[in-house]
């Protein structure tokens, strides 16, 4: 089997990270990977914030701040666990879809493209000896967090990609019948 098809029956999630990270060079290769995504018309839906250092605790007093404004009830613990969530990795790449109005591409197919890219990125991290998730959840679509980050209006945010070295062993997969998901149409 050759290393592409290898890497991608096995790519796994892993949600439990850990230092080192990927290098300047490595993320380099993750982004090259990312921006090969199918994209029609040559749109390029799609642009990447990188996080890490200090930055992720910025970007967990973002989660936190937006928490507040939506829930002003919102408890200590729920803030503590809303501040921590982006240190669960060296690195979060946040994944933004850049939508066009375009005759030829609807909306949804430029976000799928940019979910191409995202499964670029993990492929690439796997291939370089990492792991990542790609994580959602409320923060992805709430409106203070998409200003925090500098979102244009024709933004959106369709992920945050925590990448680093997989901590303890990758679960195991699966196997699943082809047919359970494929049919003939005619």
């Amino acid at each position: 089997m050759s290393v592409i098809m290898d890497a991608l029956l096995n790519r796994n999630s892993s949600p439990r990270l850990q230092e080192p990270g990927p290098t300047a060079a490595d993320c380099e290769l993750m982004f090259r990977a990312a921006l090969r995504a199918p994209d029609h018309s040559r749109l390029r839906p799609w642009r990447y914030l990188q996080v890490s250092g200090e930055a992720r605790s910025k970007l967990g007093d973002l989660y936190a701040k937006a928490e507040l404004a939506t829930n002003p009830d919102a408890t200590e613990e729920k803030l503590t666990r809303l501040r921590n969530q982006p240190l669960r990795a060296p690195l979060i790449i946040v994944a933004i879809a850049q939508l066009t109005e375009h005759d030829g591409v609807p909306m949804q197919e430029q976000v799928l493209s940019a979910g191409c890219g995202v499964h670029g990125i993990l492929l690439a991290a796997e291939a370089l000896g990492f792991a990542g998730i790609w994580r959602t959840g409320p923060m992805a679509t709430n409106e203070q967090v998409s200003r925090g980050l500098g979102l244009a209006d024709n933004e959106q945010v369709i992920g945050f990609v925590y990448v680093g070295s997989r901590l303890g062993e990758p679960k195991a997969l699966p196997e699943l019948a082809v047919n359970d998901f494929v049919s003939d149409w005619s």
